[in-house]
């Protein structure tokens, strides 16, 4: 699935020629010329690929980047300049850009690049649908349970448990049971990953 590819750049020929560009192989483009005008939208706006330009006014291709990071936005994003240099270049990839492009834009890097950020992306978004759907078993656990699970993850034996919890193992066997029952597994090491990805990245 192509996800939607927003376009961030100042000037507005650069917005025109990229969306008609790409539109040539198929890939729609939603172009802003204002990132504030961007901003606004962004809880409307469907998950996607970012192609933003260095230098803007009020705010930089940078500072949005890095704006959209620090309020957990983490959609791929490709920078575009037509000044890049290295210092810009390292700052763009160490807030997790996928690609940094120098203007006049490349069409097949600029593909290339664009199937990078779908790529990340999609891994992001399969990741996050797993995360949601273990969150989803785990939420099945009664507070009992959650405290078994823990200490199994940690590898500790059912007469250790037992002993931590001041329960007789018997106990701890059935509640091991019913964990089983509402995650699916008694894999230690399954029931390790799923205890491990309930507590997140």
């Amino acid at each position: 699935m192509m996800h939607p590819v927003y376009l961030v750049d100042d000037d507005d020929a650069v917005c025109r020629a990229l969306s008609l560009l790409l539109s040539t192989v198929d890939i729609q483009v939603t172009a802003f010329t204002d990132p504030q005008a961007f901003l606004a939208q962004m809880t409307r706006l469907t998950p996607g690929c970012l192609i933003l330009d260095i230098r803007m006014p009020v705010i930089s291709g940078l500072k949005l980047q890095e704006r959209l990071t620090d309020s957990g936005v983490d959609w791929p994003t490709i920078i575009i300049s037509g000044h890049g240099d290295i210092e810009a270049c390292r700052r763009a990839f160490r807030n997790g850009a996928v690609d940094f492009l120098s203007k006049p834009i490349d069409e097949q890097d600029l593909i290339e690049a664009i199937q990078k950020g779908q790529d990340v992306l999609d891994r992001k978004l399969r990741q996050q649908a797993q995360q949601a759907e273990t969150l989803s078993l785990l939420a099945h656990l009664t507070p009992r349970e959650h405290q078994v699970l823990d200490l199994v993850a940690q590898g500790f034996t059912t007469r250790q448990i037992a002993d931590a919890l001041n329960l007789s193992s018997r106990t701890i066997d059935t509640h091991r049971a019913s964990i089983g029952t509402k995650l699916g597994t008694t894999s230690q090491a399954e029931l390790t990953r799923l205890w491990l990805e309930g507590k997140g990245p």
